[in-house]
């Protein structure tokens, strides 16, 4: 019997995986660079699709019984009227600031505060809608406060009276918060527009929680 002679086979280079590995990386870190922002606006689209067809039964005030409630829903939170200042305001700002920007512009027109308490950079939409009010950062009392959903909504519920109205912003990234605002004894109205949450105090009013499709 003839033993097997084992022969290896030597290539004429060595080989080295680092120069590939650096290509993938460089790869994966341009394709994220230019990529990604692409992609994560193409989700927060989808997000915003999904939420306005899951909201389609709250549409225009359908099923609200209280005609002031009504009203407000489809006169001023889904009011579509190109008012004369929302093209000067909007200019670059993104769609979903420019939305907002446009509620606080009717809801302050609406309600015409004294005193607004401004938290979110909403100035200039809020006194273009109220000319004659005072915009402020803080104030022991006020007609209307537009604040981050992390405020602290019970230290503020004290400066309150049952004509102040609140607009808590982003309450969809903070559900579990706005649950508890809801539920809260010194709310009686709230509208939930998912991008944000609106409080009323008045005392008079039986308590009740609205879904809005803003």
């Amino acid at each position: 019997m003839h033993a097997f002679s084992h022969h290896y086979c030597k290539f004429p280079f060595s080989f080295s995986p680092f120069p590939i590995l650096f290509c993938f990386f460089n790869f994966l870190f341009f394709f994220f660079l230019f990529f990604f922002p692409t992609f994560v606006a193409i989700m927060n689209t989808m997000r915003q699709a999904w939420t306005w067809i899951s909201r389609l039964g709250h549409c225009r005030g359908f099923g609200i019984q209280s005609p002031n409630d009504y009203r407000f829903v489809r006169y001023v939170i889904n009011e579509h009227a190109p008012y004369y200042a929302y093209k000067e305001l909007g200019k670059n700002e993104p769609r979903t600031r420019q939305k907002l920007g446009k509620l606080y512009f009717r809801l302050a027109n609406e309600l015409q505060p004294a005193v607004i308490v401004d938290q979110v950079g909403m100035g200039k939409w809020l006194k273009a809608g109220c000319r004659k009010a005072e915009v402020v950062e803080d104030a022991d009392t006020f007609d209307l406060a537009v604040v981050p959903i992390q405020t602290e909504f019970l230290q503020l519920f004290r400066k309150c009276t049952d004509h102040s109205v609140v607009v808590f912003e982003n309450i969809w990234q903070q559900q579990p918060l706005w649950h508890c605002i809801e539920n809260d004894p010194h709310t009686v109205i709230t509208f939930d527009l998912y991008y944000c949450g609106i409080v009323f105090f008045d005392k008079k009013r039986a308590k009740q929680n609205y879904i809005v499709n803003f």
